[in-house]
């Protein structure tokens, strides 16, 4: 039987790129996968092709009312939450000077906010039925900075610091914390995915990551992990 057969595993933005790679890996070991997009449409479609156990929600997780309606919907679909997988994400990047504040709002929004309001709606559920695993999807970018990047830099840097304290107010509940830190990744988010083919970590190698720490001992917490493309264009 696949090592995650009964469990219930939410994936904001597991519509495309890392999410559904994610979405994809979690429905293999048989878990009951509840998949968001902001279109319903997108969402339904995706749980379709990812398989029988897949269930498409729409949800912008900007909105806390939406996010509190997705857990209300994943608790009467499914039965409960054991798995949060905190993937919805988008990048606006350009000097800070030239940013639109509905651009800063919206990256500090889905990337930060959004993180927030699932956690908040996730671990009362979890608490009920015993534990559970919330994996925040973070960048390098979240210790690494870079010009033309200060809202998402901002946005991953905070990210990484809720993380790290929501995992030590939440260990003695039986839930774990921990943050995924790719590089660059072949999709179609920042610069694109013709420029990163050949070379670029795959959505299926951080899916992977994701169930190794599924996998791992109830002993032991992962709370950090960096991923890192193993050989990057040489720089000139």
């Amino acid at each position: 039987m696949a090592f995650l057969a009964g469990k219930v595993a939410v994936v904001t933005g597991g519509s495309r790129g890392i999410g559904r790679g994610i979405a994809e890996a979690l429905a293999s070991e048989n878990a009951i996968v509840a998949l968001t997009a902001r279109r319903r449409e997108d969402a339904e479609r995706t749980a379709q092709q990812v398989g029988q156990r897949a269930v498409g929600f729409g949800c912008d997780v900007r909105d806390e009312q939406q996010v509190a309606r997705l857990f209300r919907e994943v608790n009467d679909a499914c039965g409960g939450v054991d798995i949060l997988i905190n993937n919805a994400g988008i990048g606006i990047f350009g000097p800070l000077a030239d940013m639109r504040p509905e651009d800063w709002r919206a990256v500090i929004e889905t990337n930060l906010n959004g993180v927030f309001y699932c956690c908040r709606e996730a671990i009362p559920a979890m608490r009920r039925r015993g534990g559970g695993y919330i994996i925040n999807l973070s960048s390098l970018a979240g210790r690494n900075a870079f010009p033309n990047g200060t809202a998402y830099n901002a946005s991953k840097f905070g990210l990484n610091g809720f993380s790290e304290a929501l995992m030590q107010e939440v260990r003695y509940d039986g839930i774990r914390v921990s943050y995924l830190m790719p590089g660059s990744v072949a999709t179609e988010f920042g610069r694109g995915l013709a420029e990163k083919q050949g070379w670029a970590l795959q959505p299926a190698d951080v899916a992977e990551v994701v169930l190794d720490l599924l996998r791992s001992p109830q002993r032991a917490l992962y709370s950090r992990v960096e991923m890192r493309p193993s050989k990057p264009p040489r720089k000139s």
